[in-house]
């Protein structure tokens, strides 16, 4: 059991860190510092667009909104924290 919890805190990390990358990606070219027609840019902006896009969907479906901000980041980032802290607290410790 203990095994399968550190397997699911290690895919959150993961996920946490591709969320960050997205968001510092999305800064960069918009702030015109990168230029995603740059083939390797590009590439990597396409493959994160695409694993993080299902999940901005649902999240943006459900929010208000927002005038051009786009907090479905944000919200992606908290519902990990959520899990982690669920998680940590609701299972017993093995030792």
């Amino acid at each position: 059991m203990y095994s399968l919890l550190q397997i699911l805190n290690v895919l959150l990390d993961v996920l946490w860190f591709i969320v960050i990358a997205h968001v510092i990606l999305s800064w960069l070219i918009n702030f015109n510092v990168l230029n995603p027609r740059q083939p390797v840019v590009g590439q990597i902006w396409d493959g994160l667009s695409r694993l993080l896009e299902p999940l901005y969907s649902r999240i943006r479906n459900i929010l208000p909104p927002m005038g051009g901000l786009d907090l479905a980041p944000l919200v992606v980032l908290l519902g990990i924290m959520a899990i982690r802290i669920i998680l940590a607290n609701n299972v017993p410790v093995y030792y």
